[in-house]
């Protein structure tokens, strides 16, 4: 009797941004940079944790004076958020938990990884990758402290975290997408830390959610956009979608009944779709 075909496993290569929100405080072992996924990031992880650390330090210390409104300033924080410098300050020592916990915004409640079945959660411990300004880009699994470092930052030393990371993240990404297609559903300032090269784009579906609040009139609506988009990743996930295509990809989420627009492909750029939503 001939064996059965093992099962493919799902392919695409789904991009998150972090979230705002994140959980209070880690719950197991220190940080160690070498334990994390793509590990070619390392050193820039080291360089810009260094930076960010040593930035908050001075800003919480009396002794500095004009350095936390200075650090605050740096990291789009207001002076309610300045408890956020004491935490950024001992993130070497700080407890981890997975990334998948720490984040907590909107979009990670939609998606609810808790409560995954096993085989859906194996797919998005697989398949998604989440950008940060602090980490460049982890796994769901990887093992992170709470922090806040976002992406429009400005490091001593370092610079814009934007510029530093498109300088670092291109090829760990595009070796990451492999030969399969990439969900790209970050926003746009993470999205501007790595763009498809030409001989991926093809493979590459971004995704806008625009609410349709009557025939004719849409809008973009930030929260319910991050909803949307978790719950997309969600309902892939449970059913099991393995595109092998970027027009296998939008095909699934049609037969999800998504609504679905896709806009003209231009060449050597990521194709584009709206998912146009009535209800919020």
């Amino acid at each position: 009797m001939t064996p059965a075909p093992a099962r493919t496993l799902l392919r695409v290569l789904i991009l998150l941004p972090p979230s705002e929100g994140k959980a209070d405080t880690g719950t197991g072992r220190r940080l160690d940079l070498t334990r994390l996924s793509l590990p070619e990031l390392t050193p820039a992880r080291e360089e810009v944790l260094t930076a960010l650390m040593a930035l908050s330090a001075a800003g919480r210390s009396e002794e500095t004076a004009g350095a936390g409104d200075a650090a605050l300033a740096a990291l789009g924080l207001t002076a309610g958020q300045r408890g956020e410098l004491a935490r950024n300050a001992r993130l070497d020592r700080a407890a981890t938990a997975p990334a998948g916990q720490v984040y907590t915004g909107v979009l990670y409640e939609a998606l609810g990884l808790a409560t995954l079945p096993p085989g859906a959660l194996r797919a998005a411990r697989r398949s998604v990758l989440v950008s940060s300004g602090l980490w460049g880009a982890v796994r769901l699994t990887d093992r992170i402290p709470p922090y806040r470092c976002p992406i429009g930052a400005r490091l001593p030393g370092v610079g814009a975290l934007s510029a530093y990371w498109r300088g670092v993240l291109s090829p760990v990404l595009t070796a990451a997408a492999g030969g399969g297609p990439v969900l790209d559903l970050r926003s746009a300032a993470y999205a501007a830390t790595w763009t498809p090269p030409a001989e991926l784009a093809g493979r590459t579906v971004t995704v806008r959610v625009l609410h349709e609040r009557r025939p004719g009139e849409r809008t973009v609506v930030s929260h319910f956009n991050k909803a949307t988009k978790g719950r997309l990743v969600r309902d892939l996930l449970l059913a099991g979608a393995r595109p092998r295509t970027a027009t296998a990809l939008v095909g699934a989420l049609r037969d999800l009944k998504y609504p679905v627009e896709e806009q003209p492909v231009t060449a050597g750029r990521p194709r584009r779709v709206d998912v146009v939503v009535t209800d919020l």
